[in-house]
């Protein structure tokens, strides 16, 4: 038997982190990927405060020793002094996958024109994808929604383990080439 992926799940958030604010984003992206994910998953769920370096440890944490196959982060993507998320993601990762953050910041702009103000993004540490997305649960959605047929493949690509979605709800893409591993 294979052991569950894990994927983290990173709350960014000071208020949300002192206890002062309810934490959404985070249960918002849980919510979402039990709806997406058929094959065995776990999560490492985390709420912090937007400190470049707690970011920055937490994310190399999820990657490194915990062995992460994915990490979804929530918060901290705009323009504010304090939105340091990508900031922490690009200082962390090897490479960076710059066509996640153009297609979330397409979505989002069907629904709000502050959308071009997120500098939401990817990318890859070591054989662990990150992915940054927006604080507001319906943002979450839609851009989980429009990155997510992708996700998959980039993982069997990192030698990651199969994730399995829900086609009913969403649809991952492989190309034909591409095989099932156990």
């Amino acid at each position: 038997m294979t052991e569950p992926a894990r994927i983290g799940i990173v709350t960014v958030s000071d208020r949300a982190a002192r206890g002062e604010y309810e934490d959404k984003g985070g249960p918002a992206i849980l919510d979402e990927l039990h709806k997406i994910l058929v094959s065995d998953w776990e999560a490492v769920e985390v709420v912090i405060p937007d400190e470049i370096d707690i970011i920055q440890e937490t994310l190399i944490d999820l990657c490194d020793d915990e062995q992460c196959c994915l990490v979804v982060t929530t918060g901290g993507t705009g323009p504010a002094l304090r939105d340091v998320t990508p900031d922490a993601t690009a200082a962390v990762c090897g490479k960076m996958m710059p066509g996640f953050g153009e297609l979330m910041r397409a979505e989002s702009l069907k629904a709000v024109p502050t959308a071009i103000l997120s500098r939401q993004t990817a990318g890859i540490r070591g054989n662990t994808l990150i992915v940054n997305l927006p604080g507001n649960p319906p943002a979450i959605h839609d851009c989980l929604m429009a990155v997510f047929p992708a996700i998959p493949y980039c993982i069997d690509l990192l030698e990651g383990p199969y994730l399995e979605t829900d086609e009913e709800y969403c649809k991952a893409f492989r190309p034909k080439h591409a095989k099932k591993r156990s």
